[in-house]
């Protein structure tokens, strides 16, 4: 067994390997760029190699620094983790050709599988169905064009070292195919220094299935069940689970077997993805191989109870398999959430900054522990660390695993409620709007559900709640709460102490200088430490908590069922207001006493300045390309800039026909969010 490994990557991923490789008795080294210094993962390590400057480019990618960094160590080992070089056939040939051993495929495998390319013509050559397509690179956007016309509409357009919706588009029409080619060989060139692109046709209302294989270097592969990946947004996943909802116990069998007699057909070494499009009827075809670690590996150790980091450093070291097929258990059910640098209410924008509160909810499974049934959280960032605008948007994997499918849901949406995170926008929200829908909750989705429910954008009203006006309670019995300490404070002026009202009106704000009304009665504390009646209109709420009031995870009990939300004295807009967030929807509501509420009604909306002749950077990011000029005519749909931020491109366009009349921001700049980019006549 190896003393010493090198993790060649950051964030979650090398805090993950760092874990396991510490439970195993491995000694660590991280390596880092100049925008990581102070990252989670240089911290957990044993020891740190800084690589050089911020973009991958000139750090993460760059297989001579890498590869020093191990030789000045004395590691025996590297392992890749996902994304990065992982899947770079020549680098896993550099390390094997320097004495490195690299902790995943032998080099051949990757060439055979990790090109998607390759894979396609082995896999029609082995006989297992593919779906149509043009399997040679395309080399020019007019190509593209006229190969989509051929193989019909919609295409999707593939970079061949893709992954993680890195340099992948689906085009509908020529227009989406001719812009979806360049942007896709571009992303592909910046992500993975490898801009082949090839094109296949788009299977509409799929499944995206995946069996995860194991393999040895003694020609053992096996099956550890499958991923059920289909809830995806732009092609990223949003929601894993194992086991798959959709499939019954003999196909998944037979895409068990199929995807073992790939893998040995390539001899393949470590763990691997096998990935599926499976139709209606539960016909499956081959998509392509993963040949790496998955970010989803955790639902598949929760079902398992194995480590498949452990399993890739002990095949890596030349170990057998301890196991074979008839061993693998099944056991429970598990979710994976991705926690996302992103805000889903203005149509999922990176947001990048300073995390100024990051409070994960309490865990009780490990990333390397054999612990089952509970919460975990893997992560690579910390309170008060940074969200750079290098990299992808991940904050966190939220991971639950319960008895069946029901239980995990409400395992995972509790989970979500106790997940703080202030400083940046994350995607929680929706989340908790995916996992309350009626049609997840049934199992009845496919790759195309977010696009279908929710095609125009996410929207605060989408958020689905049981019962809001539980939030309207919960901010009265905190304001009932301040009011109680207040009236404690000694020394106050006889005749102006605080007194505690029974009586008050909470003034909801639904933006726009739009509130709705509630009256709230409260009722005394009746001798439990941390307990009220509240009465909203008609309903009555009876609620026990004993957090404390400036505690942000509020937990406690209403009407004698166990809840757990989110409070905050203060908004940007009103230092009075409560925001409170549960089940993914927030208000913010101000509890006044009925005369100050009558006051408050009589005060005038100040509405926002107009910015509707400008266009304004929606996100943080380098502007990479301005595409008009002043005086230019410009019609509704035409591109006007693109912003690069967390490697994806992002194109803005003319929402209607505009004249542009000055150009505010230089090409190469780094924007802030709504700083101004053109002004318009």
């Amino acid at each position: 067994m190896f003393s010493k490994i090198l993790i060649a990557n950051r964030g979650e991923i090398a805090c993950r390997v760092i874990k396991t490789a510490r439970k195993m008795g491995i000694k660590t080294v991280a390596v880092y760029s100049e925008a990581d210094k102070d990252a989670r993962h240089v911290e957990l390590a044993d020891e740190a190699v800084l690589l050089g400057p911020a973009p991958s480019r000139e750090s993460y990618l760059v297989a001579d620094k890498i590869i020093a960094a191990c030789k000045a160590t004395g590691a025996q080992a590297l392992h890749p983790g996902y994304g990065f070089l992982s899947e770079n056939e020549d680098f896993a040939r550099r390390c094997e050709e320097e004495g490195i051993v690299f902790i995943g495929p032998k080099h051949y495998s990757i060439a055979a599988m990790g090109d998607k390319i390759a894979s396609k013509k082995l896999a029609n050559e082995a006989k297992v169905n593919t779906i149509p397509g043009h399997n040679e690179p395309i080399l020019s956007p007019e190509e593209a064009v006229q190969i989509a016309q051929g193989i019909g509409y919609p295409v999707m357009i593939k970079a061949s070292a893709g992954g993680g919706g890195k340099g992948l588009r689906v085009a509908f029409n020529d227009k989406e195919c001719f812009e979806g080619f360049t942007s896709c060989r571009n992303e592909a060139r910046n992500s993975f220094g490898d801009d082949r692109v090839f094109m296949e046709k788009f299977v509409e209302e799929p499944r995206h299935i995946e069996i995860q294989v194991l393999g040895d270097a003694q020609g053992h592969v096996v099956y550890l069940w499958e991923r059920e990946c289909s809830i995806q947004r732009r092609h990223q996943k949003v929601i894993e689970e194992a086991p798959s909802p959709f499939i019954s116990e003999a196909t998944r069998r037979a895409m068990g077997e199929q995807a073992v007699a790939l893998a040995k057909a390539v001899k393949y070494q470590s763990a691997g993805t096998v990935e599926f499009v499976v139709g209606k009827d539960q016909s499956f075809y081959f998509l392509e191989m993963n040949t790496r670690l998955q970010v989803e590996h955790p639902v598949t150790e929760c079902i398992t109870g194995l480590d498949l980091v452990e399993q890739m450093i002990r095949v890596a070291a030349g170990e057998p398999l301890s196991f074979g097929q008839a061993d693998i258990k099944r056991e429970g059910w598990a979710i994976e959430c991705r926690i996302n640098a992103e805000d889903p209410f203005r149509n999922f924008l990176p947001s990048t900054g300073r995390l100024v509160r990051y409070q994960p909810p309490e865990t009780s499974m490990e990333q390397a522990a054999p612990e089952r049934f509970g919460v975990r959280v893997d992560t690579g960032v910390y309170e008060g660390g940074e969200i750079p605008m290098f990299y992808d948007s991940m904050i966190a994997k939220l991971i639950v695993h319960g008895q069946d499918r029901a239980e995990a849901i409400a395992k995972m949406r509790e989970a979500l409620n106790g997940f703080v995170i202030r400083g940046i926008s994350s995607n929680i929200p929706f989340q908790s709007a995916l996992l309350a829908h009626p049609d997840f909750q049934a199992g009845r989705f496919n790759t195309g559900f977010i696009a279908l429910h929710y095609g125009g954008g996410f929207h605060a009203e989408d958020v689905p709640h049981e019962d809001p006006l539980f939030l309207v309670a919960l901010a009265g019995f905190i304001r009932r709460k301040a009011r109680e300490r207040e009236a404690g404070i000694s020394g106050q002026l006889p005749g102006h102490e605080v007194r505690i009202e029974h009586d008050y009106v909470a003034v909801v704000n639904e933006g726009g200088g739009q509130s709705r009304r509630h009256a709230l009665h409260i009722d005394e504390f009746t001798g439990h430490l941390g307990e009220a009646h509240v009465r909203v209109g008609e309903k009555s709420y009876r609620i026990v908590s004993l957090s404390r009031l400036n505690d942000v995870r509020i937990e406690g009990l209403v009407n004698g069922q166990h809840f757990v939300a989110q409070a905050e004295r203060g908004t940007p807009r009103n230092p009075l207001a409560y925001r409170i967030q549960h089940n993914g929807r927030a208000i913010e509501v101000t509890v006044l006493s009925p005369r100050a509420a009558e006051l408050q009604a009589l005060m005038p909306y100040k509405a926002p300045p107009d910015t509707s002749k400008q266009l304004l950077s929606p996100m943080p990011g380098l502007l990479v390309q301005i595409a008009v000029q002043p005086g230019q005519l410009v019609q509704a749909g035409e591109r006007l800039a693109v912003i690069e931020a967390m490697k994806m491109e992002n194109i803005l366009t003319a929402s209607q026909d505009v004249k542009v009349a000055e150009v505010l921001a230089k090409t190469g700049e780094s924007l802030s969010v709504d700083q101004a980019i053109l002004r318009f006549e």
